[in-house]
C-alpha cells in the first residue's frame, strides 16, 4: 500500500509551517517554505525555472499596464522585461528620460539613457547588450 501523500502533506505544513522568505531554522539552516533546507537541499533545475518564469510573468504583466511598452515590437519588450527582472518594476520605472524616448520611438536616446544610470555602471556588459538591442531593435 503506497503512502498517504494527502495527510503527510497536512502533516508537513502544519508541523513546519509556510514561510515564504529564507529564514534560520532552530540549528541555524537557512530555510525556505515548508521548511526547505537551502544550504544542504537547495533547490532543483525544475524549480528554478518555475520560479523564473513566475517571476517573468510577474514583470511582464506590470509592464503591461504601461502604454509605452504596449507599442513596443516583441524585442524592445524583451530588453524592458529583462531591465524590470533585474531591478524591479518600479525601479525601472524610475528611468524616465528613457521611457520619454520610448515614447517618441528615439532608440538612439533610450538607449544612451539606459547607458547613462546608476543600473548601467552596476550591470556592466549587460546594460551595454541591452542598450544596443534597444538601440537596433535587433538581438
Amino acid at each position: 500500500m503506497p503512502m498517504n501523500r494527502q495527510l503527510l502533506r497536512s502533516q508537513l505544513e502544519r508541523h513546519e509551517g509556510l514561510r515564504l522568505k529564507p529564514y534560520r531554522d532552530t540549528v541555524g539552516k537557512l530555510t525556505i517554505g515548508y521548511g526547505r533546507n537551502l544550504e544542504d537541499v537547495g533547490v532543483s533545475r525544475d524549480e528554478c525555472n518555475l520560479m523564473l518564469d513566475n517571476d517573468v510573468d510577474m514583470i511582464e504583466g506590470q509592464l503591461k499596464t504601461v502604454d509605452e511598452y504596449q507599442s513596443l515590437d516583441s524585442v524592445r519588450q524583451t530588453v524592458l522585461v529583462n531591465m524590470g527582472f533585474n531591478m524591479g518594476f518600479y525601479g525601472l520605472m524610475k528611468f524616465k528620460k528613457m521611457w520619454a524616448a520610448i515614447g517618441r520611438k528615439d532608440w538612439e536616446d533610450a538607449s544612451y539613457e539606459m547607458m547613462n544610470s546608476k543600473w548601467a555602471r552596476q550591470v556592466g556588459v549587460r546594460a551595454v547588450e541591452l542598450s544596443e538591442i534597444m538601440r537596433t531593435g535587433e538581438v
